[in-house]
């Protein structure tokens, strides 16, 4: 083919991506639309199930070769049906007020988890929906493409009545569906076309549909848009759905087409399988106690969410559902309530983010009359003191919650002895988590981010035991371990009683080790007071041990001449106390990154600073033995000595003695809860 008719077929193209461009910003009628679209409109009329009552207009039309007859009817239909009336508003009055982060959206910059980045347009028209943010990262595509943004915009809308913002809503789908067609009808992983990023539009748009259904700003184009739409989504999650939390979003999204669209042929098979799957999905990927197996406090949050949102579309479908569904969701908020921290945050544990559970606590207490759970979350405020506690284990999800009580001031601590997690796992057994006074003291590393410039620098270390507070050997961390238990963890494990919480477990599985080696490790809190934790080693040859104890970025952190470390913050303190006859070298390490990552923390997703990490190193020739007494207090701490008295094969005896209070003698077993022992003397 010649030079100048290549040109003159580029000229053709961009010419007629160029009238493609302008023609969808045009299309706002029903006549409109059926003009350019008449293919995928009379697809969306064979979705419906025409033989229903009130849908007979419709049917007409259609069999008469009306199309644009058939879809006004459709969409007079839906003014008329009630359908969904827990999503119909009452439209705003027209005002001029903004809100400041709708406005950004309006400039087409989106804030996707901590990062902006402006979508710009293609040259066909359309948005590039595939830009994957400034970091190229594709989470911040995908993330994006679930419309949070939109519904932001939304609320605006209802908030402000500001017609640019309504305006905004219906130009933004017209683009998204035009430029997304065709469905494509296969897993896919691609920005547009993934199930979460699925799941989500098929519960904003039925919002925007219904709640914007008196409007004259959502044009009846897009309305048809979204009608066209919607069995798409529907298809996707019906036969290409996760497991675990992913399943709960994308099925809870299914029962929401289901429910609030009852007119597609396919809604009650739809509504039949989501209620299948979830129970069944509920089973497997909830614990007796109540922690999703995942054991990650963020999506547990997720999927707990997901059952509330499908339980509450199933009872406005008069849908029933298994008396289990509705208990598991009560024992999913109980452990909640149990392991938040004093100051209302939740674990920051495997892929999660730290956050305040106080709301969805409350939520929780209020739905299923537990006022023990309100008294939890406002720090005796409100509500009735728990009868029981104020320590809590999980024996399936292997957790000790220890708490010194439930004011806002108490001591509380994260003990992980359990699996490693059905998903988003960090290799963090035996880490520890310490708070008191109101102040985060020793913290998990948390996620920083899973694609992107911040997942290739700090994945690895956000997900290996180097990121955690528990022990490496000759630099190598834990290795994958059990996804799902099929047993919980038994009492020999654990014991709480009124005077302290105890439990221990051991590890074996480490990175390219050599030879053998088996950490145990073991805690005792002594309540209102301070935790011992012994360490014991295994090992078939001498090894280099580095404990790690990672400290909250605000802290600030001194090592003394007895190697004892300890934080000097205004209020709120922890010092960490070592005992044994082991060499240490002691050293603090902050925002490091050569040789290797070391002092970083990850309160949120794509957040990310340094932070304090003592370092505690020694090298054993044989099986060994050593502790850590942590103690904390609020401003100033009376002199205390922590010393082994004897070592066993099977426990160890312990003495503390601490000025003004008293002294303490602890039987610290090794693996049998039922010799754990403290007593007491002034």
């Amino acid at each position: 083919m010649k030079p100048k008719f290549l040109s003159i077929i580029v000229l053709i193209v961009l010419i007629s991506e160029t009238l493609a461009a302008q023609s969808w910003r045009e299309i706002k009628t029903v006549e409109d639309i059926c003009k350019a679209y008449p293919n995928q409109m009379q697809t969306m009329l064979n979705q419906f199930n025409l033989n229903l009552p009130g849908l007979e207009k419709v049917k007409e039309a259609q069999k008469a070769g009306n199309l644009a007859g058939a879809c006004f009817n459709l969409l007079d239909y839906y003014k008329k049906s009630g359908n969904a009336g827990h999503l119909l508003k009452e439209q705003p009055s027209k005002t001029d007020k903004t809100n400041a982060e709708a406005d950004t959206t309006l400039k087409n910059v989106f804030i996707v988890q901590n990062v902006r980045g402006e979508v710009l347009w293609l040259p066909n028209g359309h948005r590039d929906w595939h830009y994957k943010g400034p970091n190229n990262d594709r989470e911040w595509a995908w993330l994006s493409n679930r419309h949070s943004q939109l519904f932001q915009v939304y609320q605006a809308y209802l908030e402000t009545g500001n017609p640019k913002y309504a305006e905004y809503i219906d130009e933004f789908i017209r683009d998204f569906i035009i430029a997304g067609w065709p469905y494509p009808a296969e897993k896919s992983s691609t920005s547009v076309w993934r199930g979460l990023e699925v799941s989500f539009r098929a519960k904003v748009w039925p919002a925007i549909f219904y709640g914007m259904l008196n409007s004259d700003y959502l044009s009846p184009a897009t309305r048809l848009l979204i009608l066209s739409s919607l069995p798409g989504h529907a298809h996707y999650n019906r036969n290409f759905h996760g497991g675990n939390n992913w399943l709960t979003m994308e099925i809870s999204a299914l029962a929401t087409v289901a429910t609030n669209f009852p007119e597609y042929k396919n809604s009650p098979e739809w509504l039949e399988y989501s209620v299948k799957t979830m129970t069944e999905s509920m089973k497997g990927q909830v614990y007796p106690d109540g922690v999703q197996t995942e054991l990650t406090s963020h999506y547990h949050n997720v999927s707990l969410h997901n059952f509330v949102l499908f339980k509450e579309i199933c009872d406005r479908a008069n849908y029933p559902l298994p008396e289990f569904f509705n208990k598991t969701i009560e024992q999913m908020y109980s452990y909640i309530a149990h392991a938040v921290r004093p100051d209302g945050n939740r674990i920051l544990n495997n892929d999660g983010d730290r956050g305040s559970d106080v709301n969805l606590i409350l939520e929780g207490a209020e739905k299923y009359r537990q006022p023990e759970w309100e008294y939890i979350a406002t720090n005796g405020k409100s509500g009735v003191k728990p009868a029981d506690g104020p320590s809590y284990f999980y024996p399936w999800a292997g957790q000790l919650i220890s708490r010194s009580g439930f004011d806002n001031d108490a001591h509380w601590s994260f003990f992980d002895v359990g699996p490693w997690g059905s998903g988003h796992q960090h290799n963090d057994k035996m880490h520890i988590s310490v708070a008191a006074f109101g102040r985060d003291l020793l913290v998990d590393a948390g996620r920083f981010a899973y694609t992107g410039a911040v997942a290739e620098k700090f994945r690895p270390y956000a997900s290996g035991t180097q990121g955690h507070n528990s022990v490496l050997f000759d630099g190598k961390g834990q290795q994958a371990d059990i996804l799902v238990t099929d047993k919980p963890l038994s009492e020999k494990h654990w014991k709480i009683t009124p005077e302290f919480d105890y439990a221990w477990n051991s590890f074996d599985k480490y990175i390219d080790i050599e030879g053998k080696v088996k950490h145990t490790r073991t805690l005792l809190y002594v309540r209102d007071n301070f935790w011992v934790i012994a360490d014991s080693i295994k090992t078939d040859r001498p090894r280099k041990i580095d404990v790690l104890w990672h400290w909250h970025p605000d802290c600030s952190v001194h090592i003394a001449g007895d190697k004892t470390v300890s934080t000097q913050n205004e209020r709120g303190n922890l010092k960490i106390i070592p005992a044994s006859n082991l060499k240490w070298k002691v050293k603090n390490v902050k925002g490091a990154e050569d040789p290797e990552l070391q002092g970083w923390y990850s309160e949120e997703y794509n957040k990310f600073e340094p932070n304090f990490v003592t370092i505690y190193s020694t090298t054993i020739e044989k099986d060994a033995v050593f502790f850590w007494t942590l103690i904390p207090y609020e401003k100033e701490i009376d002199e205390f000595v922590a010393v082994p008295i004897s070592i066993g094969s099977m426990s160890v005896a312990f003495a503390v003695v601490q000025k003004n209070k008293g002294n303490w003698e602890l039987t610290i077993p090794f693996s049998d809860s039922s010799q754990a022992k403290v007593e007491f003397a002034k």
